[in-house]
């Protein structure tokens, strides 16, 4: 259903869920759509508490976007989810048909590709991802679709190391794993994705070589890191987890409420505004 001829609903779930910026960008999405009789809230959900909520939902509701930790919690309680979800087992959203079945999609990895096109990066012949878990998976999804050649991965531990082959064997890319403390050796890469929570790569920022490609760091509060201040500084380019989230949320837009194109500078203003009130 698409349109403002009557209430509908969607939210964010999470946990924790106070800091999470859906709530902004998807209303000012539904403020330059017109679509006056949407909603869009926000909802402290744990693992425990995510079937239970599911099944109080009426039929105004239009779709869910999920944050950790929720995003493979909730596969068993949908009617089916999409190849791209299916590649890196987890779910960002989910979308209520009108015959009410339940289906889940992953809008990061598609999110995280359309970010870098709109910076001019349609291909790479490498890339590094710094750090492991569900992110870098996603990371690796999104450089199974840009990268042509290898993926080297830094992480912490051997089990890490692992679990970021396994993914890529599954995900049909080649990656070397290597351990954390060489990590500032393969910063020379074309592209770099920073996928480690706050204050992990600050101390890498020293090794930013002289004529830095580009830097995608997934993180957004605090921004600047110190590896995207130096990086900038240094002339490269640097995307950041805004990015990330506005264009994951331009699909979960379009998905829910059937639109063909979701407002992307606005939300993009829209999140912009709310970081720097913050």
């Amino acid at each position: 259903m698409t349109g403002s001829d009557s209430d509908r609903r969607a939210a964010v779930l999470g946990s924790p869920i106070a800091h999470s910026l859906s709530p902004v960008l998807h209303r000012a999405a539904y403020a330059e759509l017109g679509l006056t009789g949407w909603s869009y809230d926000r909802f402290e959900v744990d693992e425990a508490g995510l079937p239970g909520f599911l099944e109080e939902l009426g039929g105004e509701w239009a779709g869910l976007s999920l944050t950790m930790p929720l995003k493979r919690a909730v596969i068993p309680l949908l009617d089916g989810i999409s190849e791209t979800a299916a590649s890196v087992e987890a779910v960002n959203t989910v979308v209520f048909t009108e015959d009410g079945r339940r289906h889940g999609d992953n809008t990061d990895i598609p999110g995280m590709v359309a970010a870098l096109r709109e910076r001019g990066i349609e291909q790479v012949e490498s890339a590094v991802i710094l750090g492991a878990g569900a992110t870098a998976s996603s990371a690796l999804a999104a450089l199974a679709r840009v990268c042509t050649g290898e993926v080297l991965a830094h992480v912490r531990s051997e089990a890490r190391a692992a679990e970021m082959r396994e993914w890529g064997a599954r995900l049909g890319v080649p990656v070397t794993v290597r351990d954390w403390e060489r990590a500032g050796e393969a910063l020379g890469a074309p592209l770099v994705i920073a996928t480690t929570p706050a204050g992990a790569t600050d101390a890498l920022a020293g090794a930013v070589p002289e004529r830095p490609g580009t830097l995608f760091d997934v993180l957004y509060e605090p921004w600047p890191t110190a590896l995207a201040a130096r990086w900038s500084a240094g002339g490269g380019a640097v995307l950041g987890g805004l990015d990330l989230l506005v264009h994951q949320a331009v699909l979960q837009v379009e998905r829910m409420t059937g639109v063909p194109a979701a407002p992307l500078e606005a939300m993009r203003k829209a999140g912009e505004q709310a970081l720097g009130a913050r």
